[in-house]
């Protein structure tokens, strides 16, 4: 039996299959997008598809963790943009 990879999502902390989680991936050149196929290059952090949790992740700043760097206000906006979009189909 194939073992499901498990991922924490940054703003509940909850453990759940990486499948159901967003990606967000930060380049080697340091650009910081959404990568929904998982095949981009770079240093992830998963984050579940829900507002609520992307505005825990926002306030707690776990993003700027994971990454080590400031997350443009755009960047969240655009994840919100695209949860909109996926919770619309």
């Amino acid at each position: 039996m194939k073992k499901t990879p498990m991922r924490q999502c940054i703003g509940c902390r909850e453990m759940k299959a990486k499948k159901e989680l967003i990606r967000v991936v930060r380049s080697p050149e340091g650009e910081i997008s959404v990568d929904f196929k998982g095949k981009k290059s770079g240093r992830g952090a998963y984050v579940c598809p829900d507002a609520a949790c992307l505005k825990k992740a926002e306030k707690s700043k776990a993003l700027e963790r994971a990454f080590e760097t400031a997350i443009p206000a755009e960047v969240y906006a655009l994840l919100e943009k695209q949860m909109e979009e996926e919770n619309a189909e």
